[in-house]
């Protein structure tokens, strides 16, 4: 196993390449936004783009596409992830779950907290748009989470990393469901029925054992047309595709899988730093340095710092003593992970687009604290690991996670404090 593992770790197979596209991403849109070709990159993005499918019209801009259309692919692979670890990874066992789940709920509710009690502290009169920021700070990026824990090579354990990836997957199911319950618009029930037969149907084909994938992309992409007309964020068209999607074929062989590994490359190397690039940059003419301390830049920025890790940590180690079960490492090396899960960046920025819709002033804000929250949160993390775990040199310091995962679940070390 260990030989095919090593074997593809390609440039591409790095842990921490889609961490430094991303970044690379992010510092080009910021380079663009404050060029001379700023006027005209602003202007692509807003670019009105007409579709007519078979009778099926809308209207987008450029960047609203990325959202909604590409991200919609993003929510795809995550809930394939999702699924495939429920069934088969570290969530299958309810109470090796316990632990993650418990802490990315932790994760999410502190961070809500500590924003709402610095948006209300920093804006007395209360306006209730800055309160709609609530959940932005809540989501952990899977890919530069990983990309920045990978960085210290072996030195971390198969466990802690293991713990990381099941928190981080915990937390993505709840930013869906954050954004379904809570930043959808007007719901129109033509199209919500519509969508709802569509997702019955690929139900039904999962059900009678259609294992080819063919109709499945075909029922996903009928689902978001669907869905884009419903007033909920079609990208969780993305999400319900994923589980229609089947497991296992009689072959043994896994249909899930199977495009899963087929859609890792293009989102995590091309989906996510596209979306980077349209959503990450701030024009910073006529921002001032009053921006750093606008209640929305600050709320974020310290659900991330200060929220997350505190939510994370205090709710893991009460549930291990609840249920009388070890944490999956010492108190410190808990906290710096928990510190690297306060990187939001692609889902923080996805749910500030969601949360300030007719309030564009607010942006600029959002991602001052998603990206300065951020940075903060990682800088934290690997300094407090760095200085917490075994000092050892990592014999490759490359190693794809997927095989530290592997390890970690075939030896039951979420639980290994070693």
């Amino acid at each position: 196993m260990a030989s095919s593992s090593y074997a593809s770790n390609k440039w591409w197979h790095r842990d921490t390449t889609p961490g430094y596209i991303l970044l690379a991403a992010t510092a080009l849109s910021f380079l663009l936004q404050n060029s001379g070709a700023g006027d005209a990159f602003r202007a692509f993005l807003k670019t009105d783009v007409d579709i007519n499918v078979a009778g099926y019209s809308a209207h987008y801009t450029v960047v609203k596409l990325v959202k909604d259309a590409l991200m919609a692919v993003f929510f795809l692979y995550v809930g394939l992830e999702l699924k495939r670890e429920c069934i088969e990874g570290p969530f299958r066992n309810l109470r090796e779950a316990a632990l993650p789940a418990m802490g990315a709920v932790g994760g999410m509710l502190a961070p809500a907290a500590l924003y709402i009690l610095v948006a209300l502290h920093l804006h007395p009169e209360g306006d209730a748009e800055y309160l709609r920021g609530w959940a932005i700070p809540s989501a952990t990026d899977i890919a530069f989470a990983v990309g920045v824990l990978s960085l210290l090579g072996n030195r971390v354990p198969g466990g802690l990393r293991l713990f990381l990836l099941a928190l981080a997957i915990a937390d993505d199911l709840g930013a869906i469901l954050i954004i379904a319950l809570f930043y959808s618009g007007d719901i129109a029930m033509g199209p919500l029925a519509i969508s709802g037969a569509i997702f019955a149907a690929m139900m039904a084909m999962n059900w009678i054992k259609v294992k080819a994938l063919w109709p499945y992309i075909i029922g996903a992409i009928a689902l978001w047309f669907a869905m884009a007309k419903t007033g909920v964020s079609p990208t969780l068209a993305g999400v319900l595709a994923a589980l229609a999607v089947p497991m296992r074929r009689p072959d043994g062989g896994s249909p899930l899988v199977d495009l899963e590994h087929a859609l890792k490359l293009p989102v995590q190397l091309g989906i996510m730093p596209v979306f980077a690039l349209a959503v990450a940059g701030v024009n910073l003419a006529g921002e001032s340095l009053a921006g750093v301390f606008h209640p929305v830049t600050l709320g974020i920025a310290a659900g991330l710092v200060i929220g997350k890790p505190l939510g994370i940590v205090t709710l893991t180690w009460l549930a291990g003593k609840l249920l009388k079960q070890p944490t999956p490492a010492t108190i410190l090396q808990m906290a710096g992970v928990a510190m690297i899960a306060g990187i939001g960046f692609t889902m923080s920025l996805f749910v500030g687009a969601l949360a300030f819709p007719t309030h564009p002033e607010l942006e600029a804000y959002v991602r001052f604290g998603v990206l300065g929250g951020s940075t903060l949160a990682a800088i934290g993390g690997l300094l407090l690991l760095s200085s917490v775990l075994p000092k050892h040199e990592a014999k490759d310091p490359n190693t794809p996670l997927s095989f530290e995962e592997e390890v970690a679940e075939e030896r039951g070390v979420l639980e290994n404090k070693d």
